[in-house]
């Protein structure tokens, strides 16, 4: 915040007489006139440049002040039920004060991206592949991830009779939406099976991006053979439509890259990085919200977690889920506010596989400095920014 400037100054003026000698009343009046003009000018240019400071000091001021009203997405999903409980529980809009809190729902991560970059919402709660992709495409300028939200909750389950990865050919999968990080994900593990897919959803495995509520029905219906799914969604095929577990992709993380093995990115909390810059103290504020929805979800008993959840889920999608799903998929999560910056280098070689990104240097992705701030500890940005 830009302070006001001080002019401070003082005019000495020597006599610059012989001790004993009169100064002649013309000369004195003449040179009192001259200091006047000059103080009266010193005067003049210290109001003038103070004026000029104010405004500059000002709007620096209104620059850098609360926002007005903080536009805010997330999923209704379970791998996002810190921003589920943050909302519902008032975590967010207590630390927001006298900032307006408003909430949209998004089913998939490219939507919420579009909309994030649009302007309609200045935060959201988001998957890392998408998050990546607009780091990438804007060449570091639209987003900056602030904090992790969950870690795991995204299996692959398919039909019964789907025993190994050699059944997949010429199946169809889905997955949320395209270049969402489930859809990368799904994307990458197949071509490690020796699998071509297109992003058009050709290849010899076709992979559908289809929203998650229709991905049941379609399933139960017999058209999908499979998808590569978040929490409740993954769980909700399980239980409800007579899925199996093909993959659950913590198994596919080792804690060679985090350093907590069956961890991995699943949900990360991101900010337009305008927004940011004009509102620190907002963004501060967000954290703050988010920091203690994280430590709620880790220190509730699990029944109680669950009902609050399934509330929050109902009021933000509509509808509550059976007490086995909310059970299971909650099993599946882990809640930290670590985006375990370590993966994301792999995960945008995988989206640089998956054909739904380009290679690029992601330095910079990460501002962890207002969450450190936060939370008194040191959340490792893993080189790819501020910590």
């Amino acid at each position: 915040m830009t302070s006001p400037n001080d002019f401070p100054g003082s005019t000495r003026i020597a006599a610059g007489q012989p001790a004993g000698r009169k100064r002649p009343s013309g000369l004195k009046i003449g040179i009192a006139a001259g200091i006047l003009a000059v103080l009266g000018a010193g005067v003049a240019v210290a109001t003038t440049a103070a004026n000029n400071a104010a405004p500059e000091s000002a709007n620096a001021a209104a620059a850098t002040s609360p926002a007005t009203e903080l536009k805010l997405g997330y999923f209704g999903n379970i791998t996002h039920a810190t921003a589920l409980v943050g909302v519902q529980k008032g975590f967010i809009a207590k630390e927001l004060g006298g900032t307006k809190l408003s909430t949209q729902v998004f089913n998939a991560g490219p939507a919420a991206i579009e909309a994030l970059n649009a302007g309609a919402i200045d935060a959201t709660y988001i998957g890392p592949n998408p998050a990546i992709n607009s780091f990438v495409k804007s060449k570091g300028e639209s987003i900056s991830i602030i904090a992790g939200a969950a870690s795991g909750g995204a299996q692959l389950v398919v039909k019964p009779e789907i025993k190994t990865a050699a059944d997949l050919k010429g199946k169809t999968l889905a997955s949320p939406q395209l270049g969402g990080t489930q859809d990368v994900a799904l994307r990458a593990w197949l071509g490690k099976q020796g699998y071509k897919t297109n992003t058009d959803g050709g290849g010899e495995v076709a992979i559908n991006p289809t929203e998650n509520a229709q991905t049941l029905k379609l399933f139960q219906n017999g058209k999908l053979d499979g998808a590569w799914l978040p929490e409740p969604w993954a769980s909700r095929l399980v239980l409800q439509a007579g899925a199996k577990v093909l993959v659950d992709e913590k198994d596919l993380w080792d804690g060679s890259l985090t350093g907590k093995p069956g961890e991995f990115p699943t949900t990360i909390l991101i900010v337009n990085k305008k927004f940011a810059a004009e509102h620190p103290q907002t963004v501060e504020a967000l954290l703050k919200g988010h920091v203690e929805a994280v430590k709620w979800l880790n220190d509730t008993p699990a029944a109680e977690k669950a009902t609050e959840v399934n509330a929050a889920l109902k009021e933000a999608a509509g509808k509550a889920l059976p007490q086995e799903v909310i059970d299971r998929s909650l099993k599946n999560i882990v809640f930290t506010v670590d985006p375990l910056a370590g993966a994301f280098k792999k995960l945008l070689q995988d989206g640089v596989d998956a054909g739904t990104t380009k290679q690029a240097d992601i330095n910079g992705i990460f501002d962890l400095a207002k969450l450190n701030e936060v939370t008194g500890e040191k959340t490792s940005a893993a080189g790819l920014g501020k910590e």
